[in-house]
């Protein structure tokens, strides 16, 4: 009788069982976005899927354009930032309030603003699966598609 331990069924021992199923060298692209209470995108970026969302959020936070307001000088950030859990990092939380920006204790409370204009992204053909080699033409067709969402919105 052998000895099975360490062994997997069917396997002799040194024989490779194929890739690690929680392997997170995912293949694709992860499009990452900022957008106002109503869900019209301010900044949009796009990542690779195996990179994580926190590396993402300073770069989107430091892409928003200059909010004009009716009186004053334009405000360059929002005054407070919902964001999912996977951007509830002690570094991160320090950043934004060093920034000025407050933080909500409640994470992925208003997430499904975020799924909706990604929902309206998805509406996209183009989108739906990303066909373009350059990640700066995936950029632009993206770029895009958040104008005609603004554009939608905005001439109701």
């Amino acid at each position: 009788m052998r000895d099975r331990l360490g062994q997997h069924a069917g396997l002799e021992k040194g024989e490779l069982t194929g890739p690690n199923p929680v392997d997170r060298g995912k293949y694709g692209s992860k499009i990452h976005l900022i957008t106002e209470w109503t869900g019209l995108p301010l900044s949009i970026g796009i990542s690779g899927a195996n990179t994580h969302d926190s590396q993402a959020l300073i770069p989107l936070v430091k892409g928003i354009p200059p909010i004009r307001s009716r009186r004053g000088r334009r405000r360059r950030r929002p005054h407070k930032l919902h964001a999912d859990k996977g951007y509830d990092y002690n570094h991160l939380r320090r950043w934004l309030s060093s920034g000025g920006i407050e933080t909500s204790q409640r994470l992925g409370r208003h997430r499904w603003t975020i799924e909706r204009t990604m929902a309206w992204l998805a509406g996209c053909r183009r989108l739906h699966r990303r066909y373009e080699r350059k990640a700066d033409h995936f950029l632009a067709f993206t770029s895009i598609a958040c104008t005609l969402i603004c554009y939608r919105r905005l001439t109701k």
